[in-house]
């Protein structure tokens, strides 16, 4: 059964960080409307001057980051000690469980170009206060599969056509396609029926389900075991991301997403006390 199509709309511009100017997906409406995920942003620019800032030191609890680059360079840091540079094509996912801090300073490319996404992906009750640990992919890691139809597809999570990506250890398991479009074509993936899907258009234009929606629109699928997008004349290009719900209350404030008010406000006090960060 064809996915219809639940609800779309577009990306919101907002300031994050000490001021990186980008478009939010999804964050501002009911945090259980695309459970398991909470937050979805397009930090696409071309002007330095609107993301060199950056995300300075901040802290994270009770969630994962999944994070692509498509243009530019991200320098990374964090209380664990990691460091280093992800580049275009690359994926870093964080699992912040029990707490940690980060950074993240957008640098651009040769051009001053910057083009990535950063999802939100909830950590259930059981595994709020897990170790916290790191991933990254360079972008030669992701596997590409071109199908029968000639959609090419970048396999960041999840599988298709027997081909699993390399982004494996997420506690919500999703599955995330980079998928590129011809003219007049046609792409159907099977998506289980408990799984919550979304699509991201941020070139041209597809249809899904026959409702059409062009760059920077957020397409949240109905009940079905299969997505279903075509194009007309013009190429296209999207995110195809879907997750196992959890169904648990949902407590957030920030950076920081716990189950209860409680335990929010603990969160808080250990970061104004200087215990947050335990490892």
């Amino acid at each position: 059964m064809i996915r219809p199509v639940s609800r779309q709309w577009k990306s919101r511009p907002t300031i994050e960080g000490a001021g990186v100017h980008l478009r939010r997906g999804f964050g501002f409406q009911d945090p259980h409307l695309v459970d398991p995920f909470l937050l979805f942003d397009d930090f696409r620019n071309e002007n330095p001057e609107d993301y060199r800032a950056g995300f300075p030191w901040h802290p994270h609890r009770g969630i994962e980051t999944i994070t692509y680059v498509l243009d530019g360079d991200v320098e990374h840091a964090d209380s664990l000690g990691h460091q280093g540079v992800i580049g275009a094509g690359d994926v870093q996912w964080m699992t912040a469980g029990d707490g940690i801090l980060h950074q993240e300073m957008p640098r651009g490319d040769r051009k001053g170009r910057m083009f990535g996404f950063q999802l939100w992906s909830n950590l259930p009750r059981a595994s709020k206060r897990m170790e916290p640990r790191y991933r990254e992919v360079k972008a030669a890691e992701i596997p590409v599969v071109k199908t029968a139809s000639g959609a090419v597809v970048r396999v960041v999570a999840g599988a298709l056509d027997g081909v699993q990506g390399p982004v494996r250890d997420v506690m919500s398991g999703p599955e995330y396609l980079d998928v590129r479009m011809p003219p007049d074509g046609t792409f159907v993936h099977d998506i289980p029926l408990e799984r919550t899907a979304f699509a991201y258009v941020f070139e041209g234009e597809a249809s899904f389900g026959g409702e059409p929606a062009d760059d920077g629109t957020v397409v949240l699928f109905g009940p079905g075991t299969q997505v279903r997008a075509t194009t007309a004349k013009r190429p296209s290009r999207f995110l195809l991301v879907s997750g196992t719900p959890l169904r648990e209350p949902i407590a957030w404030y920030g950076p920081i997403v716990m189950n209860t008010q409680d335990e929010l406000r603990q969160a808080f006090a250990e970061l104004k006390a200087g215990t947050f960060a335990k490892r």
